[in-house]
């Protein structure tokens, strides 16, 4: 624990400017991001007695060793720079908005010639436009089954698109009416992207239009006593409507805007953000949070502004932002949203009216959320720590293993030999800290010399980031020296392998736990314990003994050691299957020297199969795009030399399947 008062900058040091400042700890990693509108005055809070600090704020301060700072122009620069560095450092002491799902959405694939209307997860796409987010996926193709009636835009997937071009036949929905069938040539790719780009004006909310336009034709048909036309008018208005039931009316028809929602204790926040476009309740997003700093409610409100908006643009930043407190600098921030909207945002609370009641309704849903989470989060938390406990008192550790890490080895009959790693803190997995290796040592089956190589690799990486740090250095340093720090390396950026784990599970028995002891051992690693959990019998293997150590099948820490374990094996073999898919999918080309990747895939989409290309000239390879008839010649003669695979076999028919479809280069 360190002593402020030892890193406390000079008086006069500090510049009373706005900027952003960074708290390090003892191995130069970035704990604390924090902004102010004067950096003398903001910075100086933290160096009072401790007794006078926030109890979390005491515990950052005594953490930290170290503290930097930038000044920047303005407060909206200090505003975009602190969501830079918490997003790039993962700051521990920061408040963190993590989604408790990930949300799916509608979008609409305007980057591509024709555009397709899917459901999508995670992080947006450039060229993308997305509607929602929605509480379910069902919810999204129900309104999108009644919607193309009148928008029959595409919805296949590409390898659908053109198995249907190539075919000269739409899908199901091309003869039912719920597609244009661009894959056919039935329209444009003029008229479909028309078709789109309504499709997206009437899901933000610009619905009256195509409502009355369909109610005029409808008219006009029955006019000309043209009824079978007027009919499906008809049915395509009420499918309009009932897909607009599905997001009930909540504020007036033109209104956009984003409401955000808190309820908060001493410990936690839960976050409800109901999305209003049109008038109408397009989506729903929730967050908790544990409240890891000193932070009030308008420090709240900030953090999740910047979680929100911070990789938005244009219209996905609404028009108001309605919230339960202004910010600290609520002008920085209203300039900062105008800037990711390209226009004025209005930032308030909202007083009176339909806003006041739906702000009422989000706060309810924001509850309702924390009671939730805390009634199944203090299940899990007693649940865990004990799981901790009873390892660390079966295992005769100091103390309970905050970070447990698991290696698993896998392969194919000696063949594509992979490890895992992965990572669980405080009972739960940590997936950004997982790891994937190759074993390159030696080639053929070895399940206990692989486990020796990869423990190896995984420590002598962990003793390099110690040694770049000046956290351990080989050999004794004088009095007051520093060890060298290589330029860049004290970034302060969450390292891949610097943080040792308090123990250290193999997936295996005597052999396995022997070699990873062993490898330890020459590394002079002596404070990480090791165990190995085998299938047969669920028992717990510890260095050097002779009989296992047995827990209770009931056991919670028994149960956690076998989801570790389980989570280390699957794994392990998702990436070994991947990369035997990857080898089988070689093709002929790949022996051809100088033809990288973006002329295979030209050659193959030119003539639509390794076949083809098989049987053509040299002079039509010249044809291709960037193909040189040396490279043609080449290609040529790498086809030549590779005998073609075996005919692939319909096994219900017996029928041999023709290799006329794309390839794969």
């Amino acid at each position: 624990m360190a002593d402020p008062s030892s890193y406390r900058p000079k008086p006069g040091q500090i510049p009373d400017s706005p900027g952003v400042y960074k708290f390090r700890d003892e191995h130069r990693r970035v704990i604390y991001v924090g902004k102010a509108k004067s950096l003398r005055q903001r910075l100086a809070n933290y160096f009072q007695p401790l007794v006078s600090l926030h109890p979390r704020t005491a515990t950052m301060v005594t953490t930290a060793a170290s503290v930097e700072w930038t000044v920047v122009s303005t407060e909206v620069e200090a505003l975009q720079l602190e969501y830079s560095w918490i997003k790039e450092f993962d700051p521990r002491f920061n408040v963190k908005y993590r989604d408790d799902k990930s949300y799916p959405y509608l979008a609409v694939t305007l980057n591509e010639e024709f555009p397709r209307v899917q459901v999508l997860r995670g992080h947006k796409k450039k060229g993308v436009r997305y509607f929602g987010p929605y509480a379910h996926a069902w919810a999204i193709r129900e309104t999108v089954d009644l919607m193309l009636r009148v928008f029959p835009v595409r919805t296949c997937s590409a390898g659908v698109f053109r198995n249907a071009a190539s075919a000269g036949r739409p899908c199901l929905l091309g003869y039912i009416g719920k597609c244009s069938a661009p894959c056919v040539g039935r329209v444009t790719p003029e008229e479909h992207r028309e078709l789109a780009e309504e499709f997206c004006d009437f899901m933000a909310g610009r619905t009256g239009t195509y409502i009355r336009r369909l109610e005029k034709q409808m008219m006009l048909a029955a006019e000309d006593m043209e009824y079978e036309k007027a009919g499906r008018l008809r049915d395509d208005i009420e499918a309009l409507r009932r897909a607009m039931e599905k997001s009930a009316v909540v504020l007036a028809d033109a209104t956009d805007a984003d409401l955000i929602a808190l309820a908060e204790d001493e410990l936690e926040a839960a976050v409800q953000i109901f999305h209003v476009r049109g008038g109408r309740v397009r989506g729903q997003r929730g967050w908790v949070t544990d409240k890891v700093e000193a932070v009030d409610t308008a420090g709240l409100v900030e953090h999740a502004i910047q979680q929100l908006y911070g990789e938005e643009s244009g219209d996905t930043v609404p028009k108001e932002v309605l919230v339960p407190a202004l910010p600290e600098d609520s002008e920085a921030v209203t300039a900062w949203l105008a800037g990711r909207r390209g226009s004025n945002v209005s930032l308030r609370i909202p007083q009176r009216g339909d806003k006041k009641d739906l702000m009422e309704t989000v706060a309810r849903n924001a509850q309702q959320a924390l009671v939730l989470h805390k009634t199944k989060r203090a299940s899990d938390l007693t649940t865990r720590s004990r799981a901790l406990e009873e390892i660390a008192e079966a295992l005769d550790l100091d103390s309970a293993p905050l970070r447990i890490e698991c290696f698993d080895i896998s392969h194919l009959q000696g063949e594509d030999v992979v490890a895992s790693m992965v990572v669980f803190e405080d009972g739960l997995p940590r997936k950004s800290e997982y790891r994937r290796f190759q074993i390159k040592g030696f080639e053929g089956q070895d399940d206990v010399r692989s486990m020796h190589e990869v423990i190896s690799r995984r420590f002598k990486r962990y003793l390099a980031e110690k040694e770049k740090t000046g956290e351990w250095v080989d050999g004794d340093l004088m009095e007051g020296e520093v060890p060298a720090q290589t330029p860049g390396e004290d970034d302060g950026r969450p390292k891949r392998f610097a943080y040792p784990p308090q123990l250290v599970v193999v997936d295996g028995g005597q052999p396995q736990v022997a070699a990873a002891r062993r490898a330890l051992d020459e590394l002079g690693i002596d404070d990480i314990a090791v165990c190995g959990l085998a299938k047969r019998l669920e028992e717990v293997w510890l260095p050097g003994d002779d009989d296992p150590v047995v827990l209770p099948r009931s056991s919670e820490g028994l149960y956690l050691l076998q989801r570790v374990r389980d989570t280390a094996h699957d794994f392990a073999i998702r990436y070994q299957r991947s990369k035997r898919t990857k080898r089988i999918r070689t093709s002929p080309l790949d022996a051809v020297p100088g033809l990288g990747e973006t002329r295979k895939q030209a050659l193959i989409k030119h003539f639509g199969s390794v076949k083809r290309l098989r049987q053509a000239t040299i002079e039509q390879i010249c044809e291709v795009p960037g193909m040189g008839r040396k490279t043609a010649e080449s290609v040529v003669v790498a086809l030549a030399q590779a005998a073609p695979a075996a005919p692939a076999v319909n096994t219900a028919t017996g029928e041999i399947m023709e290799d006329d479809g794309g390839g794969t280069a």
